[in-house]
């Protein structure tokens, strides 16, 4: 396993390090490790951009003449008869 040292904390964050370690019956190493762990794994499952980009993921790049098939057809109006 690899070692970090994080040096130069402020004394305010070493405190309240600790209250969070206490509350969750860790040591405060160890609620370090679960703090890196989380932010890493958040970063590794948020999205890399918003909706639209998400959205553009889903079709191939056609550039600007790709056509999607099933979108282009004739829309005829309904015929209502009495």
């Amino acid at each position: 396993m690899a070692q970090l040292i994080v040096r130069n904390i402020e004394n305010g964050v070493k405190a309240r390090l600790q209250r969070r370690a206490r509350r969750n019956g860790r040591s405060m190493e160890e609620e370090v490790r679960d703090i890196l762990r989380a932010a890493v794994h958040e970063e590794e499952t948020a999205p890399a951009g918003g909706l639209g980009t998400e959205l553009a993921a889903l079709f191939p790049k056609g550039g600007p003449d790709f056509k999607i098939e099933e979108l282009h057809f004739e829309i005829k109006p309904p015929i209502f008869e009495e």
